[in-house]
């Protein structure tokens, strides 16, 4: 198998790369620093909060105004550790809760879908600490446009991976096409030293026994054989000669001659007959498989039993505890500016983060204070209707200590009655 050499940084090919960068150009793009200098105009309103400003917040307004007014009034520039955001996929259609209550319009396309996203993550990218990750969810429509808008923000080099998840159960389309089962996560960092906690997957076991196939005499541990080289010539130590060989021809020790002398005083390294070394990695070492750039375990609601709001799009708490584990830690802020069902704020809290939830959509605001104060149902049949008992069976009910449940501009249109109506959820229960 080839295996590719890294450039050097004085590589003059390379730095011709670099002169030949490009961008995504398309009527109405509006410069950078424009976007940036503009602050929320809004007016906003509290309905319930604690007594101090709570890092929890649940907001309802136009994110691009909730944006700006995080950054420019609520001082949060370089302190969220994470977002995840799944906007609109430009699909052109009217998306409705399982109530037949509409819950937002994906009707933005081409260059007024790109650049309304594109706003959006100029400030998310302010909104980031030093440390901080930032995923993004999308299908075929606008993927590959948003990849390259999102070179640009947060430079091609903090672009870490294009993952694919597995978002549904095979289909008996009468299209003549595959199978759409796939969406996309674009997942990038703001610098090269940013929270990342190493996720692991289970091995099948006879897979597993089959990779350890070897056994120690002495201890019975099993393991396996991996090589102690690398690609790449290298200069320093790793290059020099090591009980008298030096590594293969193109590539250089994995660990220098001092250290490759303590893993063999250890055991740690296998001579075969011929006096190849290669070093021992044993299986009960083993945290499991690192995971991969292709998710197949977090489908979408598939069956009667999964627990839902019934918000369309909703997407699977598993993925969201994925990310939230691996690109957060403990007391991070994590932010979602599409909140939805509330699935990532769900999630968050349980995890021990703080966080921030926006949308402009009643029915997801709606949806989010029942998650908070009511859980979520299985999803049960469409036709056939569950009994009472049934429907009032509830699930991961959250345990919110404090947050602010804020509204956002003067556009926003919520009647006093509304109001009233979702401030109950707070003023009814014990959790404030």
């Amino acid at each position: 198998m080839a295996v590719g050499e890294p450039r050097k940084k004085n590589n003059p090919s390379r730095n011709k790369l670099k002169e030949t960068a490009f961008e995504l150009k398309y009527n109405g793009k509006v410069d950078a620093s424009e976007i940036l200098k503009k602050e929320c105009e809004s007016t906003y309103t509290t309905l319930s909060s604690t007594e101090h400003d709570s890092k929890n917040k649940l907001i309802f307004g136009d994110n691009i105004d909730v944006l700006r007014w995080l950054l420019h009034e609520k001082g949060l520039k370089g302190k969220v550790d994470l977002i995840y955001i799944d906007p609109p996929f430009s699909k052109g259609v009217h998306f409705s809760s399982r109530n037949q209550e509409l819950a937002y319009e994906d009707i933005l396309d081409g260059s007024e879908f790109i650049e309304f996203l594109r706003s959006r993550l100029i400030l998310m990218r302010e909104l980031l600490s030093e440390q901080g990750s930032i995923y993004v969810h999308l299908d075929e429509s606008m993927a590959f446009e948003i990849k390259l808008i999102m070179d640009e923000i947060f430079g091609k080099n903090n672009f870490k991976n294009w993952i694919v998840r597995k978002k549904s159960n095979p289909k008996n389309s009468v299209s003549k096409r595959y199978g759409n089962i796939s969406d996309y996560i674009l997942y990038y960092t703001k610098t090269k030293k940013y929270i990342f906690n190493q996720p692991y997957e289970n091995w099948d076991e006879n897979q597993l026994l089959k990779e350890y196939s070897y056994t120690e005499e002495i201890t019975g541990r099993r393991y396996k054989k991996v090589p102690i080289h690398a690609p790449g010539i290298r200069n320093g130590e790793t290059g020099k000669e090591w009980r008298g060989m030096l590594p293969p021809a193109g590539k250089h020790w994995q660990y220098t001659p001092e250290k490759l002398d303590e893993l063999d005083k250890k055991g740690e390294i296998f001579w075969s007959a011929n006096g190849n070394p290669r070093r021992k990695i044993y299986l009960d070492e083993n945290k499991g498989k690192k995971v991969q750039d292709i998710w197949l375990d977090f489908k979408d609601a598939h069956n009667q039993n999964i627990k839902i709001t019934g918000y369309p799009t909703e997407k699977n708490p598993d993925l969201l505890e994925r990310i939230i584990s691996v690109s957060s830690n403990e007391n991070s802020i994590v932010l979602d500016a599409f909140n939805g069902s509330g699935t990532t704020l769900s999630v968050a809290n349980r995890m021990n983060r703080n966080w921030i939830a926006i949308d402009n959509s009643k029915v997801s605001i709606e949806t989010t204070l029942k998650r908070i104060f009511s859980g979520v149902k299985p999803m049960g049949d469409f036709v056939k209707k569950k009994s009472s008992k049934q429907q009032l069976e509830l699930f991961e009910n959250l345990v919110i200590e404090n947050v602010d449940f804020t509204l956002l501009g003067d556009d926003t249109n919520i009647d006093n009655e509304t109001k009233a109506k979702w401030n109950s959820y707070f003023n009814q229960s014990n959790l404030l």
